[in-house]
């Protein structure tokens, strides 16, 4: 069985910028990790190789240092990894991201068994990118996915899906796309071997002269969606402070809080 595990790089949720000029997010300088709903998905599609045999590659589109998450995920357990990276792709938007990705997977990777997504990315927050794929290259699509069992390697399996309320179960044929929630899996961590695989490891780098791409496609020149502007809220309200350090203290902060809500009519 061949499993496509697209991950992303993103930073650290308190090390997330925006340049306000352009409305795109500033990742040079900033430390970065792998998106942590991907590491889900990379779980997922090792227990299966374990399971039902066959190989697991990470792909990442991004910039050059997108590279230390693709041996990351090859040092948890993956198999090979390929990075797709160059300045015509940035700035993309969820729609540029799935085209790349899809010809990608179409004309560097081939035919494939299953396609492992994590549920969202936490920089964008959309959950767009992997229904995108299955979208361009016509694979059916289950999201929010908890579970994968009953696999029949070649014919197909079933899946558990988070849904409101509860779950419901699905029948899903190969070649397929999964969007997988936390429920799924608990990520391992990256063995001793598994870096030294990964150090090691040939980490083919796929350019749009490498692919067959239309550029009014790629990057920011082919994203639809654009920020318009950026602005930091402002907070209007102001708050009353009341430190109470003895009996006194409190009584009057009760005093307070009471007229407060008279004033407002609550009470």
């Amino acid at each position: 069985m061949k499993i496509i595990v697209p991950i992303k790089q993103v930073p650290e949720t308190s090390n997330v910028k925006m340049d306000e000029t352009t409305g795109t997010m500033i990742r040079e300088g900033v430390e970065s990790i792998i998106n942590p709903l991907d590491l889900y998905a990379i779980e997922s599609a090792i227990q299966l190789k374990e399971q039902h045999g066959g190989t697991v590659t990470a792909i990442s589109m991004g910039p050059p240092s997108c590279k230390k998450a693709l041996q990351e995920a090859i040092a948890m357990g993956c198999d090979d990894a390929l990075q797709i990276s160059d300045r015509r792709f940035a700035g993309a938007d969820t729609w540029a991201t799935s085209y790349v990705l899809s010809e990608t997977i179409r004309q560097q990777l081939g035919h494939v068994d299953l396609i492992l997504c994590g549920e969202r990315a936490t920089d964008g927050d959309t959950g767009q990118v992997g229904p995108g794929i299955a979208s361009y290259l016509d694979l059916p699509l289950a999201t929010y996915v908890s579970k994968i069992f009953d696999v029949k390697v070649g014919q197909g399996f079933r899946v558990e899906r988070l849904v409101e309320g509860g779950y419901e179960i699905l029948s899903v044929p190969f070649p397929a796309l999964l969007t997988v929630v936390k429920e799924i899996s608990f990520p391992r961590l990256p063995t001793l071997r598994g870096k030294q695989k990964a150090k090691k490891a040939d980490i083919p780098v796929v350019t749009p002269d490498t692919l067959d791409v239309q550029d009014e496609k790629i990057g920011l020149k082919g994203s639809p969606t654009q920020v318009v502007k950026i602005f930091r809220p402002q907070v209007a309200r102001q708050g009353e402070q009341h430190v109470i350090k003895e009996e006194a203290d409190l009584e009057r902060t009760v005093n307070r809080l009471i007229e407060f809500f008279q004033e407002k009519q609550v009470i």
